[in-house]
């Protein structure tokens, strides 16, 4: 995902550098972990078949990961925090696997589309552009700035303020681990979302 914002980067792996675990390796712990994240019915295949390679770590974030998207945040604004944080990264995993999930959470291709232009293009709602800006003050600044943190508690309870930079910091991790392995969009989801691959 090249744009000027991001011109100079490094470019991401072409392919895997540790590549997703094949079905013939899977043991009988493989497929119990597997099992936890809806199969290949969920369409994130090869996020869970590389991270299973380390089944201890892969056990304990898993349920961590399952918990912020089931969280206390609506899922209209959680999608805005992640769609923005995966765009930041340049991680076309993330970003794809979140366009469906940020569909299916209400969001139009119009609005998904506007994500890449930050909270400052035209067309976003106050509490929409907030939560584009919280996204990106947390990826500048690592801290959310005390306008955005007063902005964000008119609108969250105390549950809500937590999962915030929870939330943005986890997809931030999930996006160095995707960009890093090499994990490569699916052909299917690279089909549904326009992420060339």
């Amino acid at each position: 995902m090249p744009t000027d914002e991001h011109a100079g980067a490094p470019p991401r792996p072409s392919t895997p550098r540790i590549p997703p675990l094949p079905e013939a390796e899977w043991d009988d712990q493989t497929r119990e972990l597997l099992a936890q994240t809806g199969g290949p019915a969920a369409g994130a295949t090869h996020i869970f078949t590389t991270l299973v390679r380390h089944p201890g770590l892969f056990r304990r974030w898993l349920p961590f990961g399952g918990k912020l998207l089931a969280g206390k945040l609506p899922a209209r604004d959680r999608e805005l925090l992640v769609l923005r944080t995966g765009w930041n990264c340049r991680s076309d995993y993330e970003w794809a696997q979140h366009v469906r999930i940020a569909r299916r959470a209400g969001l139009t291709d119009e609005e998904i589309e506007r994500v890449k232009q930050g909270p400052d293009a035209a067309g976003w709602s106050a509490d929409d552009a907030l939560l584009l800006r919280a996204a990106d003050e947390l990826h500048r600044d690592a801290c959310l700035s005390d306008a955005t943190w007063e902005a964000l508690a008119h609108r969250y309870d105390e549950r809500q303020m937590i999962e915030v930079p929870m939330l943005v910091g986890h997809y931030h991790m999930v996006a160095f681990a995707l960009n890093s392995l090499g994990v490569q969009v699916e052909d299917d989801v690279a089909a549904a979302t326009g992420v060339s691959r």
